[in-house]
């Protein structure tokens, strides 16, 4: 893992971060309910996700 301590934050490489955000979204999947909608807020951040994605790749 190639992490670099910037003050106070730790950064991390990009497969690191893909472990993470894979592993935060089972964890979301396991505890939330299929027929649950996102709040507008939530909605608005998973798009904004998606698009940061998209862009990246």
């Amino acid at each position: 893992m190639d992490s670099r301590i910037n003050g106070d934050f730790v950064q991390l490489d990009h497969k690191t971060c893909q472990y993470i955000c894979d592993a935060v979204g089972e964890r979301l999947q396991q505890s939330m309910r299929p027929e649950t909608e996102l709040s507008p807020r939530l909605q608005e951040l998973m798009n904004e996700l998606r698009r940061h994605d998209d862009e990246l790749h």
